[in-house]
């Protein structure tokens, strides 16, 4: 099978990250790949937020779990965690900011590592405390948030795949 069809079919979320930080060459690979996701119109709305400081990321982690409703790490301790937004004013930036996701999850399993998409960004950076942090950042507040990566080396095996449904795929005649 084609390596990168093998790549796509075998990813799986990971959800249990060891406490060892990536190495660089395959972070700096990784956001490569995010860059060249599809985008509408070329316009290349998303941008990618790196956090590897570990108070920044438990700061975050304790936002997400607030609105989420529950007092966990919703990052699952993941050493590095990459937060996907785009440009509120362009039409296609939810999607932009999805296929962005999409490359860098499976970048990051095509080079050993485990990802996983954490959703409530847009929650988070509507809060005063998240529109604190954007400002701190640098971030303008035309941008809205997608989605986080979190990345890491997987602490154990990946799940096995679940059967996929029977009709997923429908051909129309």
């Amino acid at each position: 099978m084609n390596k990168i069809i093998e790549c796509l079919i075998s990813r799986r979320s990971c959800k249990n990250f060891k406490d060892k930080q990536i190495d660089k060459e395959d972070l700096d690979l990784i956001l490569k790949a995010g860059t060249y996701a599809p985008n509408g119109r070329g316009l290349q709305s998303p941008i990618i937020l790196v956090l590897q400081d570990k108070e920044k990321i438990a700061k975050l982690s304790k936002l997400n779990a607030k609105i989420m409703g529950v007092d966990i790490d919703p990052f699952y301790n993941a050493p590095t965690v990459l937060i996907v937004m785009a440009d509120k004013n362009v039409f296609t930036h939810i999607e932009d900011g999805s296929l962005v996701l999409g490359n860098l999850m499976n970048a990051a399993h095509s080079l050993g590592l485990g990802s996983c998409w954490i959703h409530r960004a847009k929650e988070e950076f509507e809060t005063d405390e998240g529109k604190e942090l954007l400002k701190q950042w640098g971030v303008d507040e035309k941008y809205v948030g997608i989605g986080h990566c979190v990345l890491g080396y997987a602490n154990g095996e990946l799940k096995e795949a679940i059967k996929r449904k029977e009709d997923y795929v429908r051909f129309v005649k």
